[in-house]
């Protein structure tokens, strides 16, 4: 047996075990999703070519996530799906057989079980055979219901995930820094208290009911039973006929959304499953897959090979990133010329030269640009030690979890590191500044344009810099500056969201200004503003002064009033509101369609975006929210109306009436609504 092999596939297994160590428990990755597939396939070859499969090897288990916590054994063991990028292996696998295609979400798989109508446990899914029981944390994911109607046996298998948008929103009002959604949701399970990542809003999506007394043995009528218990669960699509062209249809039609970026969740490709459940279930265990449980997808990845014109030096949030610039190439129908190398770890991993260097580049998943492979390295990589916005000094540092090695400022009040509030400054429920992304924000931060909000409004003095840029020119120079000059006028509560107070979101600024006009608020916060403003003579502590009002309390008190008392940050409050004209919202209400009724709302909604927005709306149209069933109760809402929950049990015996969010719509908003 040729020893270079043995020694290529121990290799092979180290840093594979290794990737999928840091990749299912919340660490920063250690290699990209292409960079796996190819190491598994080529250990897979070596496996086949010597006849030897080594101990620990990936291909024989299931990758383990080791969430803290009470270990339990899974009733039905929890197998991993066999792989492909190949549309023809789809078909082949199918045997003409009908199949349904749905996505393969990118989350944290956990294992939901229900006896007599009532959840019984949450495990995530561990080895595959024994998990960690998080049933604790079942209050902070969405979409498990404390009861379903059906009184038997149920076990369900769903991925817990966080969308994009809420993981954006995380990271801009925690300040923490996380790679990814997935990265986010993987680190949140072990914590004690689900207090503490209510507001990562992780949501859990079925992709498969495991056990039902019920005799259903359609996998999409099983499904379509999960939706009747009140689930949201898994998008999915029919094929009856899985031919050719009816496979290429279905993973076109998935894979449109991805480019497309209309899909609101991540994916790491789709999952292909038998209709015929009793069929699946006869096929053999191969390593760790189940032959005929499902077989999953994977995007080929079109790559291209360009040369490297330069590294940019980033900084963004906590670090300075470095960015390879190259020429343009062609990629899945756009044009790539820019793509993160991550830290310095990956570029030292990857061999990066200096200009010249030959890439090898790929649109990861068919959206992240990525560099996948050096062909041909030219000079050598070297790390700024200053800051590219501030100029002040720059540190590696290394992480002690994962040894990834990562440049910073060490400027606490560098304007880069304030990203993502600038992008929470200028978004829709801010300022409302349309055209202006997150990357256009870190442009102009870098080349020193802007360091605090209020530099905002003085961008037109670089409107014709700003009009030879790449990528911008004369009409989205001047789109950017009308944008910026509509925000001038703004309602107070959208300025004070705006300005990134912790723990101050939209809600709590309106209820704030419901009880104060603007300028007592931020007095009452400031405390004597002809003193100097070291010098505060407030007679109440910080969590005392706003805790009376409904819906603050102590902590967001002491959070807003210390924002306030911060000289720096008044100073750039006073400067930012000599642009602004501050309206107050009207507080009445935009209908009556609601008017003189009492609403109470319970458990997910699927026409509005989320409880808050449904609330918002009944709001505008005269009503109240309530948290909890009374006698003053006009409707409990709750999709699920049948639920033997508390509230829907109170409503029953106070003779209040359920309904469903299709009954409110159907009752309260216009058909166009």
């Amino acid at each position: 047996m040729p020893e270079d092999k043995i020694l290529r596939m121990q290799q092979l297994v180290y840093e594979l075990n290794e990737a999928s160590d840091a990749y299912y428990n919340g660490r920063p990755e250690r290699m990209t999703d292409y960079e796996w597939d190819q190491r598994f396939d080529e250990l897979k070859q070596l496996e086949t070519e010597t006849g030897t499969t080594l101990p620990d090897s990936p291909t024989q288990k299931v990758s383990e996530d080791t969430t803290q916590g009470q270990k339990e054994e899974h009733e039905y063991a929890a197998l991993s799906l066999a792989k492909t990028k190949l549309p023809e292996e789809l078909v082949k696998w199918a045997e003409g057989r009908p199949v349904w295609i749905s996505w393969k979400l990118d989350g944290l798989t956990l294992v939901v079980t229900y006896d007599d109508g009532k959840l019984t446990k949450i495990v995530t899914r561990g080895n595959g055979h024994i998990g960690t029981n998080i049933t604790h944390l079942h209050k902070a994911i969405s979409g498990i219901p404390a009861t379903i109607s059906h009184s038997g046996h149920v076990v369900i298998r769903g991925e817990a995930v966080i969308s994009y948008d809420d993981f954006e929103r995380y990271l801009m009002e925690s300040g923490e820094d996380y790679a990814n959604p997935r990265n986010l949701a993987s680190g949140s399970l072990s914590v004690k208290d689900p207090q503490d990542i209510m507001d990562r809003h992780i949501r859990w999506i079925p992709f498969t009911l495991v056990h039902t007394d019920q005799p259903i043995n359609s996998w999409g009528e099983r499904m379509q039973w999960l939706d009747q218990q009140g689930f949201t669960t898994v998008e999915r699509q029919y094929i009856d006929h899985p031919d050719a062209n009816a496979v290429n249809s279905g993973i076109n039609a998935f894979t449109q959304r991805v480019t497309s970026k209309q899909n609101p969740f991540p994916v790491d490709g789709l999952v292909v499953c038998y209709d015929d459940t009793a069929y699946a279930q006869t096929g053999s265990v191969t390593g760790h897959h189940a032959t005929r449980a499902g077989l999953a997808f994977k995007w080929q990845d079109e790559s291209a090979q360009t040369v490297l014109k330069e590294i940019e030096w980033s900084c963004a949030a906590s670090t300075i990133s470095p960015v390879a610039v190259f020429e343009p190439v062609e990629l899945e129908g756009t044009t790539v010329k820019r793509a993160s190398l991550c830290n310095i770890s990956e570029c030292e991993r990857l061999g990066i030269g200096g200009p010249g260097t030959r890439l090898s580049v790929i649109k990861a998943n068919k959206i992240i640009p990525k560099v996948i492979q050096v062909v041909a390295g030219v000079g050598t990589f070297s790390v700024p030690d200053t800051c590219p916005v501030c100029h002040a000094p720059a540190v590696i540092t290394e992480s002690e979890a994962s040894g990834t090695r990562t440049l910073h400022c060490t400027n606490a009040d560098c304007p880069a590191k304030q990203l993502r509030k600038f992008a929470r400054f200028v978004s829709k429920e801010g300022m409302n500044m349309d055209g202006i992304s997150e990357q256009t924000l870190s442009k102009f931060i870098n080349l020193g344009w802007v360091s605090e909000y209020a530099d905002l409004y003085q961008l037109r003095t670089h409107i014709r810099d700003l009009a030879r840029m790449e990528g911008f020119g004369e009409r989205s120079a001047s789109n950017i500056m009308n944008s910026i000059d509509r925000s001038r006028k703004v309602e107070a509560h959208r300025l004070l969201y705006a300005l990134n107070i912790p723990l101050c979101g939209l809600d709590v600024c309106k209820r704030l200004l419901a009880a104060y006009p603007l300028e007592q608020l931020v007095s009452e916060a400031a405390g004597d503003s002809t003193a100097p403003l070291d010098l505060f003579a407030t007679p109440q502590e910080p969590q005392d002064v706003f805790a009376h009002v409904a819906g603050i309390g102590p902590e967001k008190s002491a959070q807003f009033v210390r924002w306030f008392r911060d000289r720096k940050n008044l100073e750039r409050y006073n400067r930012l509101v000599s642009h602004l004209e501050i309206v107050a919202a009207s507080m009445a209400p935009s209908g009556d369609r609601c008017q003189g009724l009492t609403f109470v709302i319970t458990g997910d909604v699927h026409h509005y975006k989320n409880r808050n927005e449904l609330k918002a709306y009944i709001e505008s149209q005269g009503g109240k929210v309530a948290s909890a069933v009374s006698g003053s109760t006009s409707f409990l809402i709750n999709n699920d109306v049948h639920s033997t929950s508390g509230k829907n049990k109170k409503a029953q015996q106070l003779g209040i009436p359920i309904l469903s969010e299709d009954d409110f719509v159907a009752r309260y908003t216009e058909p166009s609504e």
